[in-house]
């Protein structure tokens, strides 16, 4: 009898998926897609009772693989990613897509059973799966999002190959444990697991591939893409590398730079994945101090990241929906005929900003302020600046550009029904979380570690306040002058112009060089065959050199040469 207890949830989910995508009826598939996220959550409950559940333990090749753990860490993530799974599952209703449905249900099986994986082969194969099986959601995004999801893809295998290198190494320095556990930036294979894992977490100069794939994605595929990849990754360091300063500095940079690239960038879900990225980098800087209060905003501002994030991917993906655009300079005045996606779209706009009582006001400040309590105070004043940039693009830019701003006179229809209760549910969640009386508190309660933590002072609601209307005076003040940043109906790269550009340009000049040498080398190859035939033919034809020699020509030779080596042979054997 098998012990339904010792299976890893999220197989459940991609055994759902499998089976997606061989059921013609569409309405199966969505019910399909909507209880598999439910009825891993449950697989869950039941599971965890608040110690660590280790379970799903066998043996192969001499290693020990635990395919399932359970523990205060890995229970929020297990959770979330099925949370995320039935809200966009309503989400997608609308789409008759089965390759949508059963790649979403992969994808999302693969993200909970990776997070939920105790050991770093089990971890690795999960990690691979997740990149196969979302590369079919970039590709529905038509032709043009062909060749960007092949980037996506190699650049994610490649993250799976240097996470399994450092495993090895990992492993062979510790008696053949793959145990998945802290590792330390000192432990043999540190480096390639970190780099692996901060490929997937768009480290600076590794993240270019979210702002490539995400916006070429399907409607549905770009929601879905932004709720499991990175966050996987954010589990993944939060257990391997908790407390490594280097990741301080590496999550201030990555607060930072996005918010230059969007607040020029005219594609508004463009503008969505560099603030994904500049979001993501406030929980790699809370890994990095690795505090007990850090670690807590870490994990709370991965929770609420996920839904507010995917609130306003929805909202965006909703407005792309009716008028066939994302981008910026094309859109405005759509609170007319959109009215209930305009107030969503503004719950995330200041969920994401922080506003208070919403999400991530109770979560972001624990960061901050444990870098305060660790006089962390540049890693502070970076993530400062960073908040006021999150308030300019994602704040005010996207709702701003999308809602208001000049009137597009476009009058569409108002989004579809599913939409509308996934974003609300979203919205809902947005609020509820961030509740002053009792709603930040059952948050609080899913967190790693015990706290105490009090958001609701009035210190912090007022220096929030004022940060925010800093950035909205900013904004209002550069539209006023014409200073604000035009957006460009073109499309941004950074580090991606390394292998989008330049790696191209030197891939077509390789080849062309290889095309001219191969060529001459066959020149010369066809030109050496015949001077070395006319050499062998001058040597041994009847009127060659070693014909005149011999009196018999050259059959006489060859039959000479023939009998010296019998005579040879018969020698040594008789020896």
């Amino acid at each position: 009898m098998i012990d339904l207890y010792q299976i890893n949830p999220g197989l459940w989910v991609i055994l759902a998926g499998l089976i997606c995508s061989v059921m013609p009826a569409n309405s199966l598939r969505k019910a399909l897609a909507i209880l598999a996220p439910i009825f891993a959550a449950v697989m869950i409950f039941n599971i965890y009772d608040s110690t660590e559940v280790l379970a799903g333990q066998f043996e192969i090749g001499g290693i020990t693989l635990t395919t399932l753990r359970i523990d205060n860490l890995s229970v929020v993530w297990g959770y979330l990613f099925c949370l995320a799974g039935f809200i966009n599952a309503i989400y997608a209703l609308h789409e008759k897509s089965w390759i949508t449905d059963s790649s979403a249900l992969v994808y999302t099986g693969a993200a909970i059973a990776g997070v939920l994986s105790g050991d770093m082969l089990s971890l690795f194969v999960f990690w691979e799966l997740t990149a196969i099986s979302s590369v079919f959601l970039v590709w529905q995004g038509g032709d043009r999002a062909y060749a960007a999801g092949i980037r996506y893809l190699v650049i994610q295998v490649f993250s799976g190959v240097l996470l399994l290198a450092g495993a090895v190494m990992y492993a062979n320095a510790n008696g053949g444990d793959f145990t998945f556990g802290y590792i330390g930036i000192d432990a043999p294979g540190a480096w390639l697991l970190l780099i692996g894992m901060g490929i997937k977490a768009g480290f600076p100069m590794l993240h270019m591939w979210m702002q490539d794939a995400y916006p070429k994605a399907s409607i549905t595929g770009t929601v879905i893409l932004s709720a499991f990849t990175t966050k996987f990754a954010i589990y993944a360091l939060a257990r391997a590398f908790p407390g490594t300063d280097l990741l301080i500095w590496i999550g201030c940079i990555m607060t930072c730079f996005p918010v230059f690239f969007a607040v020029i960038e005219n594609d508004l879900r463009r503008v969505l994945a560099f603030s994904l990225n500049n979001q993501l980098g406030f929980m790699v800087a809370g890994i990095g101090i690795g505090t007990t209060m850090a670690m807590n905003g870490v994990v709370g501002q991965v929770f609420v990241h996920v839904i507010f994030k995917s609130l306003l991917f929805m909202s965006i993906g909703a407005v792309m929906y009716r008028t066939g655009t994302a981008k910026a300079s094309e859109l405005g005045g759509l609170f007319r005929s959109m009215p209930y996606t305009t107030v969503l779209c503004l719950i995330g706009a200041g969920s994401i900003a922080a506003f208070p009582l919403l999400a991530a006001f109770v979560t972001k400040a624990m960061i901050l302020s444990a870098a305060v309590e660790e006089h962390l105070w540049i890693p502070f004043a970076m993530m400062l600046f960073a908040s006021a940039g999150v308030m300019e693009h994602s704040g005010i830019k996207v709702p701003h550009f999308t809602f208001f701003a000049h009137d597009s006179g476009r009058r569409v229809k108002e989004a579809p029904w599913n939409m509308l209760v996934a974003m609300s549910l979203a919205a809902l969640l947005c609020i509820v979380l961030a509740w002053p009386w009792g709603g930040y508190e059952l948050l609080y309660s899913i967190m790693p570690y015990t706290t105490d933590y009090k958001p609701y002072t009035w210190d912090h609601v007022v220096f929030q306040m004022q940060l925010l209307f800093a950035a909205i005076f900013a904004f209002n003040l550069l539209k006023r002058y014409k200073l604000y940043p035009a957006e460009r109906r073109a499309e941004i790269v950074d580090a991606d112009i390394l292998y989008r550009r330049v790696g191209k340009n030197i891939a077509i000049w390789a080849d062309a060089v290889w095309t001219r040498l191969s060529a001459t080398m066959t020149a010369w190859r066809g030109r050496g065959m015949k001077h070395i035939g006319r050499r062998l033919y001058h040597a041994f034809s009847p009127a060659g050199t070693l014909s005149q020699a011999a009196p018999s020509g050259l059959p006489a030779v060859l039959t000479a040469a023939v009998l010296i080596f019998v005579l040879i042979l018969a020698y040594v054997a008789g020896a």
